[in-house]
């Protein structure tokens, strides 16, 4: 099978700084199959994209058109667009003898009125399948689009938790939060939880790593303020590598979650596992396929029941070690990148002889 797989418009592919939906790919593409020719389709501006065949669409000009002309001289079996389907259906009308694949990292937008729903509708006929992230992601996009059942499927995302394991049993204690400054990740509330936590417990403190600062702050920042003048005891880290976040997650006694949206499934979560944290989280959307049983779950997901569960957690030692090892352990032989790409694999093999012999 020869496959391209089409990041989104401003995917880079980039080595030093990726994306989440970016460290999917590159996951699950380095698991690749004997039988699958891979080649990454992105854009450029990144400084090493790693081992990986990789097409670069230049800046500038028609980038539609570039990707057909390189799309074309790799003659793929399979193209798997990831993400953003206003492109991908321009792209995949274009190669109607290829199976084409919408790969979604999120929940799509549900429709506002009749002539949303006829123009997505018909934007999705555009692929022969679409794969979510989640059951609850594939969920919830049938109960908008019933008639999309049959092609609709899901692959969880993996994790190589190699280059996050470290011991549970050695632990700072320290409180841990990797997300965009958005209002969906639950930030505000963690803002409002933290001080009084910390300043019961003043050999606690917390990092918060925060994507997208500068095109949050506005609405960040006050939060955070807020914070500031209740406790000196956490450290604010906008746009840190992923490196930064790995480390201070393999370091930290525990990691918090708290998204108010439903997460199509929790890549933070799957790293706080791996990286041997115990998780407090809200269990929204695809959270729980994450964790299962291995995390404390806060609901009705308030401030003051996200700092319970927090100091439930200080204050409890054992409990917290337990959910640590046992999150670890579920993590690396569940979400394993073999795993996870074996499955993909098959559904595109599955797909592709589907519709060989398909009238």
């Amino acid at each position: 099978m020869r496959i391209a797989i089409v990041l989104p418009p401003g995917g880079l592919f980039a080595v030093e700084q990726p994306n989440s939906i970016e460290t999917v790919i590159r996951t699950l593409a380095t698991q690749a199959g004997e039988d699958e020719v891979l080649k990454i389709f992105c854009d450029e501006g990144a400084r090493t994209h790693g081992d990986l065949p990789v097409h670069v669409t230049p800046a500038g000009g028609d980038r539609h058109e570039r990707l057909v002309q390189a799309l074309e001289a790799f003659a793929p079996d399979i193209i798997e667009f990831h993400q953003h389907a206003i492109s991908a259906a321009r792209l995949a009308r274009r190669f109607p003898k290829a199976l084409r694949l919408l790969y979604r990292h999120n929940d799509v937008k549900p429709p506002r009125n009749p002539i949303d729903m006829w123009r997505y509708r018909q934007r999705y006929k555009a692929f022969d399948g679409l794969i979510f992230v989640s059951e609850a992601s594939r969920a919830a996009f049938i109960a908008v689009y019933p008639t999309f059942a049959d092609r609709a499927f899901a692959v969880r995302n993996p994790i190589d938790a190699t280059l996050w394991a470290a011991s549970p049993d050695t632990r700072e204690p320290l409180i841990v939060f990797a997300g965009r400054a958005i209002p969906e990740k639950g930030m505000d509330l963690l803002c409002e939880a933290l001080p009084d936590v910390l300043n019961r417990h003043p050999e606690w403190r917390a990092e918060l790593f925060l994507g997208d600062w500068r095109k949050h702050v506005g609405w960040a920042g006050p939060h955070v303020e807020r914070m500031l003048a209740r406790t000196d005891r956490v450290v604010i880290r906008p746009h840190a590598p992923l490196t930064e976040v790995r480390e201070a997650t393999r370091r930290a006694a525990i990691a918090v979650v708290p998204s108010v949206w439903a997460e199509p499934l929790g890549l933070s979560a799957l790293e706080a596992h791996a990286a041997g944290a115990a998780l407090v989280s809200s269990g929204r959307g695809g959270l729980r396929e994450v964790s299962g049983p291995h995390a404390v779950y806060v609901e009705p997901l308030t401030a003051d029941a996200l700092a319970t569960a927090i100091e439930a957690l200080i204050t409890d030692p054992e409990r917290r070690l337990t959910l640590a090892r046992t999150g670890q352990d579920h993590v690396m032989k569940t979400h394993t990148p073999a795993a996870r790409a074996a499955e993909l694999s098959a559904l595109r093999r599955r797909l592709l002889d589907a519709r060989a012999v398909a009238p």
